[in-house]
């Protein structure tokens, strides 16, 4: 049969008159007189690939209609997302005027705005700001105090109201170093200072940051609950290797430096050993808190977990899983026997 006869054939005879897929897939094979047990694999494909077009047309059509509208909703959630971080900035500007011949104030007031603005989108121009302006003011003195605390800030502000998982934390480490290196090679009889400060100011951040979320694991709404315990195994591995996590970042950034901040990295990232052991303490303690209070509702959800793996969903994966075995078989036997042909004729 030609492959424009076997189109035709399947498409008159796919009929939906019947009630079930098997019903009207089972009569649409018959009904086009198919050799089944001598079709060739492109024929099977083919075959399939007509019925899943008949079958799931109106389907694939509502998918990509919904497809548009969560593009159209992304597009729009980003833009107002946008405008709301610029009003805010307008707001904050507004403030700084009427606040400007007031000092205490508007040094209160530009602690609420780094509290309420949402950093990680200007995160790296931020901290090069407020390491260049440390230089330039603290010329003639010690940079590193006051440089640490800045990037602590900076750091906490950046991790506190997102997800403790460690390619958000990751991110946020490697852009405050990343920057932090630039600064340094700009000006590179300070760097030493530049970079121990930074190192120094991201630990003691984090650290902040971690046991922020120690404390309100507490206090933490129902909701946040539910969102918890779906990661609870996650978070609680992150939690076990946030040293090794801060210190793979340093490596990282220094492999991909000049020999120069290479050199400075490498032996402060040695230095810090010792340093990174109230980083290590207070994950632990914290994953002991969430452990203690949630490690029954993690239980839960696990249960809940086994119990989907039984949803029909889960029953094809675990057929297709055997049937993807069959598969494999059957090609490495296909080898071996031609293999074995070829040397036969040898």
């Amino acid at each position: 049969m030609s492959n424009t006869q076997l189109n035709k054939d399947l498409k008159v005879n796919y009929s939906k008159r019947f009630r079930s897929i098997g019903k009207r897939v089972s009569a649409a094979l018959n009904e086009s007189d198919l050799d089944i047990d001598n079709l060739s694999l492109e024929e099977i494909r083919q075959t399939t690939n007509i019925i899943l077009e008949l079958e799931t047309v109106t389907l694939q059509a509502d998918v990509q209609a919904l497809l548009s509208k969560k593009e159209a909703i992304e597009r729009d959630l980003e833009r107002a997302s946008e405008a709301l971080q610029s009003t805010k900035y307008e707001i904050f500007n507004a403030l700084e005027d009427e606040f400007a011949e007031h000092e205490k104030a508007l040094l209160k007031l530009h602690q609420v705005k780094l509290q309420s603005i949402d950093l990680y989108d200007i995160l790296s121009e931020m901290v090069e700001s407020a390491l260049i302006s440390a230089l330039e003011k603290d010329i003639d003195t010690d940079i590193v105090e006051s440089n640490t605390e800045v990037i602590k800030e900076i750091t906490y502000q950046a991790i506190k109201e997102g997800s403790l998982n460690t390619i958000r934390i990751r991110k946020i480490l490697s852009t405050i170093l990343t920057t932090a290196i630039d600064v340094a090679e700009a000006t590179p009889t300070r760097a030493e200072k530049i970079l121990t400060s930074t190192l120094r100011g991201m630990r003691s951040g984090l650290v902040k940051s971690i046991d922020r979320f120690k404390k309100r694991l507490e206090f933490m709404p129902v909701e946040a609950k539910h969102i918890l315990i779906e990661d609870y195994d996650t978070i609680i591995e992150d939690l076990n290797r946030t040293d090794s996590l801060f210190s793979q970042v340093i490596v990282t950034q220094a492999a991909e430096s000049s020999s120069e901040i290479r050199k400075i990295l490498i032996e402060l990232n040695k230095n810090m050993a010792y340093d990174l052991e109230e980083l290590i303490l207070i994950s632990k303690e914290t994953a002991d808190v969430m452990k203690e209070r949630f490690s029954s509702l993690a239980k839960i959800a696990i249960k809940k977990a086994d119990n989907a793996m039984n949803s029909p969903k889960a029953k094809e994966a675990k057929r297709m899983g055997i049937q993807a075995l069959g598969v494999a078989r059957e090609a490495l036997g296909s080898a071996l026997k031609s293999a074995k042909d070829a040397i036969d004729k040898k």
